[in-house]
């Protein structure tokens, strides 16, 4: 992955992992999870209008606005009792949105392996959140 096409929110999410030991790294996943901004009442109670992420265990929904100027709003909903799965959408909710959707499009799919949790948790998180990404990217094409 080249960092001249990760966005800078991203890329801080990214560094602040890799700062961090194992351990604290998931105490920040945690964290977080805990950050995980609340759906918009429009998509609130209304799973349909979101795209269920299948490649995640747990139900997990996301669903990405582009407006006119290009700028990208990512939602995702995710149960509290998965928090792993919960902190994985927060950290791509927080670092696309406001993006321009060609920044979106450019994001390496492989960052999900590049905050370095792939030690620390179980290959199928880390393909829910990779899972995520591509779905992401998916709609931001389809909108824009």
């Amino acid at each position: 992955m080249t960092d001249d096409t990760l966005p800078a929110t991203l890329a801080e999410i990214r560094d602040e992992f890799l700062e961090l030991s194992e351990p604290e790294r998931l105490q920040l996943l945690l964290e977080f999870s805990n950050e995980l901004p609340a759906i918009p009442a429009a998509y609130d109670g209304h799973p349909e209008l979101c795209e269920r992420v299948v490649e995640c265990q747990s139900p997990v929904y996301i669903v990405v606005d582009v407006d006119a100027e290009g700028i990208v709003a990512m939602h995702a909903t995710a149960p509290k009792e998965a928090p792993t799965t919960r902190g994985f959408a927060s950290i791509l909710v927080q670092g696309l949105s406001g993006l321009t959707a060609d920044e979106v499009l450019a994001i390496p799919d492989d960052y999900p392996q590049s905050i370095g949790l792939t030690r620390a948790v179980s290959p199928l998180r880390i393909a829910g959140m990779t899972g995520m990404l591509g779905r992401a990217k998916r709609q931001v094409r389809a909108k824009r």
